[in-house]
């Protein structure tokens, strides 16, 4: 190990220690609100970033991740819903076997996850073998005919899901210890993978297919690999979401979800994990700050009403702003690293003379 990355590693646990020492101030004297909103901000880091591996690293426009999360979360929500509430939920029709023989324990709540994730890798390359071989637009389309096939299955398949009325009464497992750890081994285990050779192998494929092909690089493999860890870490974003706000639902993961992540991601710009971390935290908050423009407000003798859906108008505008002034998004394709932190603690260093 060299003298840098001996010094990237400390600092990086140095974070991660921070950071836990932050989750437990914030768990005891941030009010209800504000950690509900920082638990939503984590989950979208954990999506945001893995659906960015696949359109921004790999330049594969895919349509799709809000299946992925509603097959991790109904995962998660049939493992960890207790045997009692299964009895009271599934009124309409009974649920199949073996989800109504067994329920998992509270211990058991990352092995819930990691199932959850798994499986939404493995529906993810069984979608990826024949739609990874099509190209720009028809493999949008491609994967989004997959998001809506997830949401009408679940309105039909009433002896899994419970139909439209949802999966209520998922015990409440999700708090910031849950999800601050998935942000950060998420965007550690992708920052890093983007930096291997594995990762160099997606940025070529993105810049020029053609050319990676005649430079020895396997695109279906690459592609489908890629493809499959973000099949994994949405899964678990839609573990963690469905048991941070207790039901589950076909409403919860229509299209509207992979909308806002391709808010996130080109916002922050496509490509780039810093930016997709720093705008999945922005839109986490601007989301519950740009309730106000929704509701009715009286001025003078006028009286307006509440808009409902204002919020994803405001968020369309600065999208479609962003677009036309500045099309890199915040980052472009630019990363964060603790060199840059490093540079600057220097020049402040040299600025007030100290040697």
């Amino acid at each position: 190990m060299s003298k840098v990355e001996k010094r990237n590693f400390l600092l990086t646990g140095f974070f991660f220690v921070l950071l836990m020492v932050g989750v437990w101030w914030a768990q005891n004297h941030l009010n209800a609100y504000l950690v509900r909103i920082f638990n939503t901000a984590c989950i979208y880091v954990v999506a945001a970033t893995a659906y960015n591996l696949v359109n921004g690293v790999t330049g594969q426009f895919s349509l799709g991740p809000n299946g992925f999360m509603a097959i991790g979360g109904y995962t998660v929500a049939l493992l960890m819903l207790p045997l009692s509430q299964k009895q009271e939920v599934y009124f309409l029709q009974p649920l199949m076997w073996p989800f109504s023989a067994f329920s998992f324990p509270p211990s058991l709540f990352l092995l819930a996850l990691v199932l959850g994730g798994l499986l939404a890798s493995l529906v993810a390359i069984c979608i990826g073998v024949p739609t990874l071989r099509l190209r720009g637009d028809y493999l949008a389309i491609a994967t989004f005919g997959f998001g809506e096939i997830i949401i009408v299955l679940a309105n039909n398949l009433i002896p899994l899901t419970n139909g439209a009325l949802g999966i209520k009464g998922i015990p409440e497992y999700t708090n910031l210890w849950w999800t601050v750890n998935w942000a950060f081994w998420t965007v550690f285990a992708l920052k890093n993978l983007v930096n291997s050779s594995f990762g160099r192998a997606l940025k070529a494929i993105r810049e020029d297919e053609v050319a990676a092909e005649a430079m020895g690089i396997n695109l279906f493999r690459h592609k489908l690999l890629a493809f499959a860890l973000s099949g994994f870490f949405a899964g678990v974003a839609g573990g963690l979401f469905v048991t941070l706000i207790s039901t589950v639902s076909p409403t919860l993961f229509t299209f509207t979800m992979t909308f806002n992540l391709l808010i996130i991601i080109v916002l922050g710009g496509l490509g780039s994990l810093t930016g997709s971390t720093v705008t999945a935290i922005l839109f986490a908050f601007l989301q519950e700050g740009l309730r106000e423009v929704e509701a009715p407000h009286v001025i003078g003798s006028w009286t307006f009403p509440g808009i409902p859906g204002m919020r994803m108008v405001v968020f369309s505008a600065i999208l479609v702003l962003l677009m036309i002034f500045y099309r890199r998004g915040l980052f472009g394709r630019r990363e964060l690293s603790w060199q840059d932190f490093v540079n600057v603690w220097s020049r402040g260093r040299n600025v007030h003379g100290i040697s």
